[in-house]
């Protein structure tokens, strides 16, 4: 899985190999490693390719919503962006609640739309209720 990380020359994109075998721990350690050699350019080429899916959240420089490119081998990018309050309509009634856009780009040669949709369901849900994630449920 790429991950998109800011350094002074531009954005990189490291690959935390085996991501769907790491704990939350594993994985926010791994980004964070990335971060940090990514600012002294000590990452190396081999940590920069190989990729299928990426990562990036232009919402920590402010980014409502954009269209997130995606980088050929790779078949995916998802994109997250700044939370912000919003007007949204619940129980028949206007009530103010934090609101991310996320932006799902893929290939569709390699992946089917509706398949793509429903992993974009998927992420918002758990976005939704982190809290059964982190109990695995």
């Amino acid at each position: 899985m790429g991950i998109a990380v800011s350094t002074p020359r531009g954005l990189v994109v490291p690959i935390l190999r085996n991501a769907d075998r790491l704990s939350f721990a594993e994985t926010e350690k791994g980004i964070a490693d990335f971060a940090a050699r990514a600012q002294t350019g000590a990452l190396s080429i081999e940590e920069l390719t190989g990729g299928t899916f990426s990562i990036t959240n232009g919402g920590i420089f402010g980014s409502l919503l954009s269209t997130p490119i995606i980088n050929p081998p790779q078949s995916g990018i998802l994109g997250m962006h700044k939370i912000q309050e919003r007007p949204v309509a619940e129980n028949g009634q206007v009530v103010i609640r934090p609101m991310m856009y996320l932006a799902l780009s893929y290939d569709h040669r390699l992946i089917d739309g509706k398949d793509a949709v429903q992993f974009l369901v998927a992420v918002k849900s758990a976005l939704e209720e982190p809290g059964r994630l982190l109990l695995d449920v």
